[in-house]
């Protein structure tokens, strides 16, 4: 018999089984579960920000949630390009398996003047998701916060760096000879639906940031500026 997984809610209850609805958040599976969570949500970040701003990324490490992530969008169209483009996508060795979420994000509600718990009656269920999402990460008070995007110039040193401007002829073989010449190189990472971004990892976040200081600007193809930043974590 198929082990079939259902469909979870961010606050890890089971969706309802039905026809694709559009909506702005994205509901992703099959994410590599070895990798730790900051990590993973920097990479998602990272990965859909090209398409339109990402309004959060919801990723939790307890066993029901692990393995899945939420990503917001700023509309619901962003998130159907996004989804359409990067279906498939083997974010650490592993396909993303993407559909749209069956309920609205607290971030997409809260940017759009609303919230889940304006009904007095819901503050009781309000108070237990409150509660459920209390699992070590936080996620909950820090998704309502206003979303305040530092500039990429200005964010926390990151093993891993987000490359953009790539000319689109770049190859794997290329960004690995030029960034190999730093110490601990672990993994280069194209985008096949967007050729000109790209992602590096390092062992540690010392080796990152001494390749993104010196390769930063560099012209691959001898015109184009090359942006190298952290990823977003």
């Amino acid at each position: 018999m198929q082990d079939v997984t259902p469909t979870l809610a961010e606050n890890g209850t089971p969706q309802p089984e039905g026809d694709e609805i559009v909506s702005e958040t994205l509901y992703i599976q099959n994410l590599n579960e070895k990798v730790k969570i900051d990590v993973l949500k920097a990479s998602l970040r990272g990965l859909f920000k090209s398409y339109g701003e990402v309004l959060d990324v919801v990723a939790h490490s307890n066993l029901r949630m692990r393995g899945q992530a939420f990503v917001s969008f700023a509309s619901p169209e962003i998130a159907q390009k996004a989804m359409k483009e990067v279906r498939g996508f083997p974010l650490y060795s592993k396909p993303m398996q993407i559909t749209f979420a069956r309920t609205r994000s607290d971030a997409v509600l809260n940017c759009a003047g609303r919230t889940r718990y304006s009904n007095p009656l819901k503050q009781k269920f309000k108070a237990k998701r409150m509660a459920a999402e209390i699992d070590g990460a936080a996620a909950a008070p820090a998704a309502r916060r206003p979303n305040v995007q530092m500039p990429d110039e200005y964010l926390p040193p990151n093993k891993i760096l987000f490359l953009q401007n790539l000319p689109e002829s770049v190859t794997k073989d290329q960004l690995m000879a030029l960034f190999s010449q730093y110490p601990n190189l672990h993994e280069v990472r194209l985008i096949p639906t967007k050729k000109d971004i790209a992602f590096v990892e390092y062992m540690d976040e010392g080796s990152a940031g001494i390749a993104k200081d010196a390769l930063h600007n560099y012209k691959l193809d001898g015109e184009n500026k090359i942006k190298i930043t952290f990823a977003r974590k």
